[in-house]
C-alpha cells in the first residue's frame, strides 16, 4: 500500500495509476484528467480499467441500488491501494461522506445540460412520440413538458442509445450533453434544454478525483486541477440532494452556477407521472454553498417535496 510520504505510486518516479470505469465515455474523461494532471505538474499517469456493478447489470439503475453503482468498487481499489486515485462522474457519488476516502478534486465543468438526440426538436415531435431515458428526473421532466410522449427506460452506453434511434425503435433519447461532447458526438443533437426547460442532475457534467483521505501529498498534487467555482456550484446542488434525502433515481433537478458575486441555485422536483412540480431558486455568497443548499431544500420540502418523490404510482412506459 503507498505510503503517506511518497506521490507516486511506487515510491520511484512510477506513473500514479487512476481508476476509472471501463467505458467509452469513462475512459475518455479519465484520459482528458490524466493529460491535464501531466501538463500541470509533470507526473505521468496511467489509466487502471476497473468493472463496477453498474457496468456488468443490465438492470435500471433505480433497480440495482443506483447511487454507488459505479464508484463503489473504485473505492475499494483506492482503500487497498491498488489504484492512486479515481476519476467519477460526480453525479454517480453519493452524497454521504465515505470513510477513509477524499474527494480532492472538481476539475472544470463541461456543459452540464441535458440533449435531446433525434431528427427533430421536443416541440417538433409527433404526438405520442417514444423517447428513451433511463433517468426518472429526465423522464418526469419530460413528461411535464409533452404529457403525450411515451417515455421508454433504456441503459446501455451512449452509442447503443443512439443507435436505437437511428434503427427506428425510438423516435428520440436524451443524454447529458457533457458526455456527448466529451466522446465527440454532438453531431446527433437536436436541442440542448435550457435549464429553464429540464434542470440536470446535481452534479451533472462534473468530475470527482477520489484519493485515500491519508495521501495528503496526492491531494496536494490533485489540487492542481481543482477549480473552485465548480466545486461551489455543485457542493450547492449536492446539498440540496443530501438533504432531501434522494439519490440518482429519484426525480430531483438542480443547477448553480456564479453570477456576478452570487451563487445563484435553482432545483426542482417532479412528480414520476410530470403532472406536479416544485421549483424554487436561492442566491447568496459563493462561500455559502451548502448553506444555500440546505435553505433551499428545507424550503423544498416544506412545499410538499417529499410526497412529490414519495409517488410511485405510475410505472415507465
Amino acid at each position: 500500500m503507498s505510503s503517506p510520504g511518497a506521490v507516486s505510486s511506487t515510491g520511484d518516479g512510477g506513473p500514479l495509476r487512476l481508476g476509472t470505469r471501463r467505458s467509452l465515455l469513462a475512459m475518455a474523461q479519465s484520459q482528458q484528467v490524466a493529460d491535464a494532471l501531466t501538463r500541470r505538474t509533470g507526473h505521468a499517469v496511467e489509466l487502471v480499467g476497473v468493472t463496477t456493478e453498474g457496468d456488468v447489470s443490465k438492470a435500471l439503475l433505480a433497480q440495482i441500488g443506483g447511487t454507488g453503482v459505479f464508484v463503489n468498487r473504485l473505492r475499494e481499489k483506492l482503500l487497498s491501494g491498488e489504484i492512486d486515485f479515481a476519476v467519477h462522474s460526480l453525479k454517480d457519488l453519493p452524497t454521504g461522506p465515505p470513510d477513509g476516502i477524499a474527494l480532492a478534486a472538481t476539475p472544470v465543468r463541461e456543459d452540464p445540460r441535458d440533449a435531446l438526440c433525434g431528427p427533430a426538436k421536443l416541440s417538433d415531435l409527433p404526438r405520442g412520440a417514444r423517447v428513451g431515458t433511463g433517468s426518472p428526473r429526465r423522464a418526469a421532466q419530460l413528461r411535464a413538458l409533452r404529457p403525450d410522449l411515451e417515455v421508454v427506460p433504456i441503459r446501455g452506453n451512449a452509442d447503443t442509445r443512439l443507435r436505437k434511434v437511428s434503427d427506428g425503435e425510438l423516435d428520440a433519447v436524451v443524454l447529458a450533453y457533457a458526455g456527448l461532447r466529451r466522446l465527440g458526438r454532438v453531431e446527433g443533437v437536436a436541442e440542448v434544454f435550457d435549464p429553464d426547460q429540464m434542470l440536470p442532475a446535481p452534479g451533472q457534467g462534473a468530475l470527482a478525483l477520489e484519493c485515500r483521505a491519508d495521501r495528503d501529498d496526492l491531494r496536494a498534487l490533485l489540487a492542481a486541477v481543482d477549480d473552485p467555482a465548480t466545486r461551489r456550484a455543485v457542493t450547492a446542488e449536492r446539498t440540496v440532494l443530501a438533504v432531501l434525502e434522494a439519490g440518482c433515481s429519484a426525480p430531483v433537478g438542480t443547477y448553480a452556477a456564479e453570477e456576478e458575486e452570487n451563487l445563484r441555485l435553482t432545483a426542482t422536483v417532479v412528480a414520476y407521472d410530470g403532472g406536479r412540480q416544485v421549483r424554487l431558486s436561492a442566491s447568496g455568497h459563493p462561500e455559502r454553498a451548502e448553506e444555500l443548499g440546505r435553505e433551499l431544500a428545507r424550503r423544498l420540502l416544506a412545499q410538499g417535496a417529499d410526497q412529490l418523490m414519495g409517488e410511485r404510482d405510475i410505472e415507465p412506459r
